[in-house]
């Protein structure tokens, strides 16, 4: 019997290290064949999400379309409501308020379409084809063309942009050394447009989305509540209710002669299906594009005061934690004068007339070459 089971857990053993020896030689096969001496947590993501590249890459270009019509119909659909539930209401609490509310909004708006329509057809700019670049930095790998410095390669637009920031789907076009000033400016007047709305409005929305109250004013007319007073029910509609009146001594209702109090614009608001929708509708959207835009504002900011743009602050990024520090972008010529180089106040040029108000200059220099802080003081702007 003792021989038999060492002879049995023998040949167990036989066969268990077999079965390993075999997954071990098949693991060893997989990973020779699949071996890559760049892999790492990024490259893995990037092959998972090589599918929504491709997709991108493929469609955004007809997308594009779609979301420019979007952010018109929906910039329309907020300024149509501001005019039909906002100016009425504050018309009503103070016509001077009201047309400086009108003023400073139509201020905003005149930027917003202004800045959104220069960002939309303003090529972003591309390196000239057939002249000799004296600075160019690389060979595009793509398009076999000479690259200058801070150009990359779009797969959307298949073309070099100069100072590529990114491909904007809203835009349905590149962000580059052209068009960057619209891009931004367009958002910081729109996130400035919808906080001015949430400010405006606060009022409105607290009266007619929480206390919900109508004033007893009936809405369209129901025969079933003309001729009773009304109040809202625990589930929002408006039902009669029971009227209590004083009667005197022989049983006559008592007259008075007290005021009757004026119809709020919150009260019809709140009475009118239509106009609560847009209200909530108004709500939603302006907190939305405030989180959104806010938040890409900020980001966006902080690149442009590194003198970076999105596709370098990421580059710029890698080589500070390679380097443990050590780099220093040479397009950083201090927060100041980079804000100034990106928003083009140079030769003359001053904040209020081409930042405050719409203005189509173009950008300092000429996108090909560029100063750097290793140039000299007196060759800076």
């Amino acid at each position: 019997m003792v021989v038999i089971k060492w002879r049995f857990e023998g040949l167990f053993q036989r066969i268990k290290g077999n079965i390993t020896w075999r997954i071990s030689q098949a693991s060893l096969t997989i990973q020779s064949l699949t071996y890559n001496e760049h892999m790492s947590q990024s490259y893995a993501i990037d092959f998972m999400l090589e599918p929504i590249f491709w997709f991108v890459d493929n469609f955004a270009q007809y997308l594009g379309r779609m979301f420019v019509f979007c952010v018109t119909v929906l910039t329309s659909a907020v300024v149509a409501i501001a005019y039909w539930v906002g100016l009425p209401y504050w018309w009503q609490r103070c016509p001077y308020t009201a047309s400086f509310l009108v003023i400073f909004g139509n201020w905003l708006l005149l930027n917003i379409v202004f800045h959104y329509y220069k960002g939309v057809v303003t090529p972003p700019g591309y390196p000239p084809e057939g002249t000799l670049i004296a600075d160019a930095a690389s060979i595009c790998k793509k398009c076999i063309l000479p690259k200058p410095p801070r150009t990359h390669h779009c797969s959307v637009c298949d073309k070099c942009i100069l100072a590529m920031d990114h491909h904007c789907p809203w835009l349905n076009n590149c962000v580059g050394y052209y068009n960057a000033r619209y891009f931004y400016l367009y958002m910081v007047y729109m996130v400035t447009g919808v906080t001015f709305i949430i400010i405006a409005g606060v009022d409105i929305g607290y009266q007619v989305l929480w206390l919900n109250d109508t004033g007893g004013i009936i809405p369209n007319n129901d025969p079933d509540l003309i001729g009773h007073p009304v109040r809202l029910n625990q589930t929002g509609a408006l039902v009669p209710v029971k009227v209590i009146v004083e009667y005197d001594s022989i049983n006559f209702p008592r007259e008075h002669k007290l005021p009757v109090p004026p119809i709020l614009e919150t009260q019809r608001i709140a009475a009118h299906p239509w106009k609560r929708k847009a209200v909530v509708f108004m709500a939603v959207t302006c907190v939305a594009v405030f989180l959104a835009l806010g938040t890409l504002t900020i980001i966006h900011g902080k690149n442009i005061g590194r003198g970076e743009t999105s596709v370098e602050a990421h580059i710029n990024e890698k080589l500070r934690k390679e380097s443990e520090g050590a780099f220093r972008n040479p397009y950083d010529f201090g927060r100041w004068r980079n804000w100034k180089l990106f928003l083009g106040l140079v030769q003359g040029r001053n904040f209020f007339r081409h930042v405050l108000l719409p203005s189509g200059h173009a950008p300092f220099g000429n996108g090909l070459s560029w100063l750097t802080i290793n140039d000299a003081i007196e060759d800076w702007p």
